[in-house]
């Protein structure tokens, strides 16, 4: 992959390469760029949310209606999203590709961030969902096998973003 996309291109493009073509999203300033390339893609719908645990409804629906859902978000929806994911996706076997802006990590500059920075990955293994951390020239195919791990396992699984993956490194 050439060495001068950016790292919200990268995502971009693993999600199509995945054959996502649904996208819930709640808006963070990480996921602003990928948000406006979803955005004008006319392949991909793009669902703009108010909360989370709504974009988790919304992709599941999309997804018993034939479509390949996602749902960008930043960690600190992840609370919100729990019972939704629990009573619905892992229960009923639903599939959904989290793309996370992962906030609070090492670098973080609102402190406001930094306890559920530190939640993020505990909350996920208590729930049982995978989840990878990739850097960003491994992002396209990352988000393809998380995405190809959903369907197989038939539940969700998550990709986390940190401050370091924005910055391209």
């Amino acid at each position: 992959m050439p060495a001068e996309l950016r790292p919200s291109e990268r995502i971009y493009r693993g999600m199509k390469s995945a054959g996502i073509d649904l996208v819930a999203s709640v808006p963070c300033v990480n996921l602003q760029e990928l948000l406006c390339l979803l955005s004008s893609d006319p392949d991909i719908i793009h669902i703009p949310v108010t909360r989370e645990e709504e974009g988790i409804g919304v992709c599941a629906g999309a997804y018993m209606g034939g479509r390949s859902p996602a749902i960008a978000m930043q960690n600190s929806g992840l609370g919100n999203s729990i019972n939704a994911l629990a009573s619905l996706n892992m229960l009923y076997g639903i599939p959904v590709l989290m793309v996370i802006s992962h906030r609070g990590t090492p670098g973080e500059r609102l402190v406001g961030q930094i306890p559920m920075g530190r939640l993020t990955e505990p909350l996920l293994n208590t729930m049982g969902i995978k989840f990878f951390r990739p850097r960003p020239h491994e992002a396209e195919e990352i988000i393809e096998n998380a995405w190809r791990l959903a369907v197989n396992e038939r539940r969700p699984v998550a990709v986390l973003l940190d401050i370091q993956f924005w910055e391209g490194r």
